[in-house]
């Protein structure tokens, strides 16, 4: 390894942002107005610096095979336990890296103008900058204990931003969700690791030690570990059961749906079991129980998703469904396969919510999609911009989601996991259906309405053109043999895969026929239905799919209401009946006492003398009788 000054700098520049424009927010709120321009600069040019130091060490990496890492301080060493503030840069880590600066900064840019003429715009980009130096602390970090502090970093960030507009009563409930579900997932992780450090017997908690002393462990020790640190992966990248916080999280404003969507927190989960691929490759059970939580949360995601009405919880339920291909890919050991798919899906994702975010304002924050229609207004960059998203996440070439989608569909079928294989072939078909009905029914299906053109802010409108360029383009980063590639990204992250994908030429031709046959013909169909439909006669909310298969009416009464009514019986009878009563009649018993005591003191002198020579004679008597007189 080779040690460096510049990785706690990709972690500094975003924090030292985040500092600054809290700073100037509250002289902004308590002394005079400080101009947008100045919170503008610093939210935008610090995650700049940290995606310019990021592609400084990644052009380093090209020409030397180096690994990158830098101590800053032991924090903790005693017996069996040694735990340093140090930081990583192998080629996972600054992998992730690239793209979650870059990203993250379109996004920041894109904020300036959504965000412009809020009242808490400084605050909004201090959070802002801290959401995204919490997610370089997890990618960066040298040992899970570091990982988790960039772990709680951005479930922290994530309630702020979420619950951002707290003056409404719906966007707190929406943070309290997020919060208290990643607290679930949270205390397994947090377990994950203890249990993890037993199963090793006490070592030095780099990743470089853990993975050395792996085989020494016990097996059953190493599965619950695994399975603990999974249960983490469950809450922050929103997979069954510990989804049902994502939707709600639209309550933020757009630009934090993108950033929580595209390059931070909900990636954090398929990038901690990629880190983890030393421990999950060994337990060959976790990792099918991970691909085949993955499969059905990408089916029942996306089949959610067609029923939906709101913009914003179609591309949030999308997410969920395309972390699930993810997990289906590090699930069977090909995690370049799962990494390669976050990296394009940050692309099209970001592009999405963007794009979302566009409409939404010029709308004045209209976000159902049939009001959006009857009201549709002329955003040509927007428009475009979105179609190319849409056609990127359905998985259509060579736009790149069809390169990292088939990818893992092909990793599926090549282990025999012919069931796995099938559900993401369906979802996809799901995929392209609701996408596409989306797209119909907000650019294309007729309305009665004159469509005026609607400026909207080059802050909004570049970034998306450059989104755009990478929805397009990044699936050829890992063009496969097939079509005369040289997987980079596989090559690039060679050393986390536990295997490969290695069938014939002509399985794979059939194969990407398959799910581009399959990708069309949810096209048609949802072009069929929705290209020439009456947005003026929405369809019925009601119904089973609608009301997200009632799911959170479930959990509200096995977990909340349970949880009331028992706190509501250790408050007035365990509590108030039975220990409070024991006390009180504990206390009545020492005031009857003392009553009956406070008898003797009377103020009466006579009284005291009777008492005294009362107790003088028990005196006498008890010495004449022992001296025998």
């Amino acid at each position: 390894m080779t040690d460096t000054s510049l990785l706690v700098w990709i972690i500094l520049a975003p924090l030292i942002g985040s500092i600054l424009n809290a700073g100037f927010y509250f002289y902004h709120v308590k002394r005079r107005p400080i101009p947008e321009l100045v919170f503008s600069l610093i939210g935008t040019i610090t995650p700049l610096i940290a995606f310019l130091i990021t592609l400084n060490l990644f052009l380093s990496m090209l020409d030397n095979e180096v690994t990158y890492r830098q101590e800053l301080f032991t924090w903790l060493n005693i017996e069996n336990l040694n735990i340093s503030m140090a930081f990583l840069g192998d080629k996972l880590a600054i992998f992730m890296s690239m793209f979650v600066t870059f990203v993250g900064w379109l996004i920041h840019i894109y904020a300036i103008g959504y965000m412009t003429k809020d009242e808490g715009f400084g605050k909004f980009f201090s959070y802002f900058n801290l959401f995204l130096a919490s997610m370089l602390i997890l990618v960066l970090a040298d040992n899970p204990v570091i990982l988790f502090i960039g772990w709680e970093g951005v479930g922290l960030c994530s309630y702020l931003l979420i619950a951002f507009y707290y003056t409404d009563k719906d966007n707190v409930l929406a943070g309290n969700k997020a919060f208290i579900a990643n607290r679930v997932g949270d205390f397994g992780f947090l377990l994950g690791v203890v249990t993890l450090f037993f199963a090793l017997g006490g070592v030095d908690l780099s990743f470089s030690s853990l993975e050395s002393n792996i085989s020494n462990a016990s097996t059953a020790l190493l599965a619950l570990s695994g399975f603990l640190l999974f249960v983490g992966a469950m809450g922050k990248s929103a997979q069954i059961p510990l989804y049902v916080w994502l939707p709600d999280a639209m309550a933020g404003p757009t630009p934090i749906s993108a950033l929580i969507h595209a390059a931070t927190m909900v990636t954090a989960g398929v990038y901690m079991v990629s880190r983890f691929h030393f421990l999950y490759s060994g337990i060959e059970n976790i990792g099918i129980f991970i691909a085949y939580i993955g499969a059905f949360s990408a089916l029942f995601a996306a089949i959610i998703a067609t029923r939906q009405q709101d913009v914003k919880k179609i591309l949030a339920y999308s997410t969920m469904s395309q972390l699930g291909y993810m997990f289906i890919a590090v699930g069977l050991g090909f995690y370049s396969s799962g990494l390669f798919h976050v990296l394009t899906h940050a692309f099209f994702k970001a592009m999405l919510f963007m794009g979302a975010g566009g409409m939404i304002i010029a709308l004045h924050h209209e976000q159902n999609i049939f009001k959006m229609a009857q009201h549709r207004v002329q955003l040509p960059i927007i428009g475009i911009t979105f179609l190319i998203g849409v056609i990127a996440i359905s998985g259509i070439p060579p736009f790149s989601g069809f390169f990292s989608k088939d990818a893992i569909l092909a990793a599926a079928f090549q282990e025999g996991e012919y069931l796995i294989w099938a559900i993401g072939v369906f979802t996809a078909f799901l995929t392209a259906y609701y996408m596409f009905r989306m797209y119909f029914i907000l650019f294309v299906a007729p309305n009665k309405h004159t469509k005026n053109y609607v400026y909207t802010s080059r802050t909004i409108t570049i970034p998306l053109l450059i989104l755009a360029i990478g929805a397009v383009g990044a699936g050829f980063l890992n063009l496969p043999s097939t079509l005369g590639g040289e997987h980079m990204v596989d090559t690039w992250l060679m050393q986390t895969n536990s295997t490969e994908v290695h069938m014939s030429h002509a399985t794979e031709y059939i194969l990407m026929v398959v799910s581009v046959l399959v990708a069309l013909l949810g096209i048609f169909v949802a072009y069929k239905k929705y290209a020439n439909f009456d947005v003026y006669n929405p369809e019925d909310e009601k119904g089973l799919i609608a009301n997200k298969f009632y799911v959170d009416e479930i959990y509200n009464v096995l977990f909340i209401q349970s949880l009331k009514k028992l706190s509501s019986f250790i408050d007035k009878t365990i509590d108030m009946k039975i220990i409070d009563g024991f006390i009180m009649n504990s206390c009545n018993q020492f005031i009857n006492i003392g009553k009956k005591v406070a008898m003797i003191q009377n103020a009466n002198v006579r009284f005291y003398a009777l008492f005294m020579l009362v107790g003088m004679s028990c005196v006498f008597i008890y010495l004449y009788i022992s001296l025998g007189l």
